[in-house]
Parts: C-alpha cells; sequence; structure tokens
C-alpha cells in the first residue's frame, strides 16, 4: 500500500514526463548539439578560423588578432558577431507571432528555416565571400539557440558545451556525495549531448577533406532527421 502523498507525487512526476515537448527529449537535444558541434568545426575550417554558434570563441580570436597586430583577419569574427545578433532577432519575431500554444509549430519553421541556410550556403560555398557565407551560418546558430532551451524541461543549450561540462560536474559529485539517482540521470543526458557535440565536431572534419563547402549539408540532414523523429 502506498499513502496518499505517495500516490500524489506519483502523479506529479507522471504528469510532468508527459508534458515533455518532443523537440525537448534526449535524443532531440543530442541531434540539435551533433548539428551545432558540425557547424562550427565547419566554420572554423572553411569560413577563416571563426564560429557559427561560440561567439565567446570569436571574440577572444578577435582580440588575439588585434592584439598582435593582425587586422586582416578581424572581419570574419566581426560579421559572425553581428549576423549572430540579427539572427536572434529573427527568430524573436518569429516568436512573436508564435506564442507557445504553438510552440510545437514555431520549432519546425526554426528547424527549416535553418535547413534552408544550410542548403543555401552549400550552393555559395566557394563561389562568393566566406563573410556571406559566415554570416549566413551565423543566423542559423543563432536561431537554433535562441529557440531550442529546454530540454527534459530544464534549461539547455546545444551551441556551448562549457555551461554541460559545469553540470555534468555538479551532478557527478550530487551523485557521490550525496546519492542522488536524479543526479546520476541528469550526468548520463549530459554525456550524451556533450558526446554528440563532439561527435559532430569530428564527422565535419573529416567529411571536409573531401566535401569541402558541402560538408555543412551534414548539418541540414541531421536537423531533418530532427524533424522527423519529432513527428
Amino acid at each position: 500500500m502506498i499513502s496518499r502523498y505517495q500516490y500524489l507525487e506519483r502523479e506529479v512526476r507522471g504528469m510532468a514526463e508527459k508534458e515533455i515537448g518532443v523537440y525537448e527529449r534526449l535524443l532531440s537535444g543530442a541531434l540539435l548539439a551533433m548539428a551545432a558541434g558540425a557547424l562550427d568545426a565547419y566554420t572554423y575550417l572553411e569560413d577563416g578560423g571563426v564560429f557559427a554558434g561560440l561567439q565567446t570563441g570569436n571574440l577572444i580570436l578577435t582580440g588575439l588578432r588585434v592584439g598582435q597586430g593582425d587586422y586582416g583577419e578581424i572581419t570574419q569574427g566581426i560579421v559572425s558577431l553581428i549576423m549572430f545578433a540579427v539572427g536572434v532577432a529573427i527568430i524573436r519575431v518569429i516568436q512573436y507571432h508564435y506564442p507557445s500554444e504553438l510552440a510545437l509549430r514555431r520549432k519546425v519553421v526554426t528547424l527549416s528555416y535553418e535547413i534552408i541556410l544550410f542548403v543555401l550556403v552549400s550552393f555559395l560555398a566557394g563561389r562568393v565571400s566566406i563573410l556571406l557565407t559566415t554570416g549566413l551560418l551565423a543566423m542559423a546558430a543563432a536561431a537554433q539557440l535562441q529557440e531550442f532551451r529546454t530540454m527534459k524541461n530544464g534549461p539547455f543549450t546545444s551551441l556551448m558545451m562549457t555551461g554541460n561540462v559545469r553540470t555534468l560536474s555538479e551532478n557527478v559529485l550530487d551523485f557521490v556525495a550525496q546519492g542522488d539517482k536524479k543526479a546520476l540521470r541528469k550526468a548520463g543526458d549530459i554525456v550524451t549531448i556533450i558526446g554528440s557535440f563532439f561527435i559532430g565536431a569530428l564527422l565535419s572534419g573529416y567529411l571536409v577533406q573531401d566535401f569541402q563547402g558541402q560538408t555543412i549539408l551534414l548539418s541540414a540532414v541531421i536537423l531533418l532527421v530532427v524533424i522527423v523523429v519529432g513527428k
């Protein structure tokens, strides 16, 4: 026999699990992280040593180049920063028109928007200035960061792994020190996200040797899978 309190606790837990959106599941989060890892690896290798999503890295690289007097190499980083901000604004406008009750449709729109940008860049790569492709990919990265911010009803980012590493360390310690099994499950989720990001970067680094600009289609395919598993 269970107490009424235990019964209610289970009911609340069950409701919380049911409320997890299809794009907030671990599989979707892992695929988003893989696409982000592939994207940043691609832009670093093909677009002059910048990142589409990791704007902290762009600030560091730009500061280093200015400090060393290498002013000719700072343009890409500045363009990426500016277009990332523009990309956030675009998705924010979309969010105004698709309120929370239409969030599922809005996420599909955002993923489709990213895929279109990736396909466009695959055609433009090598034919136009890398400043244009850098800007378009920064907008795509911004879209993903702005729209996909939760996983299993908790905060989440698929673009930057620093916070995920911190969360991993925290949850491992909570399990070891306090026997918190929920923390252990959370740590497992974070390991999956970090590993997926790494695999995305690894695949991009491998494929770019043969496919150059068309390697960006890897991120497009991964996001297409996200849409499919979300149906």
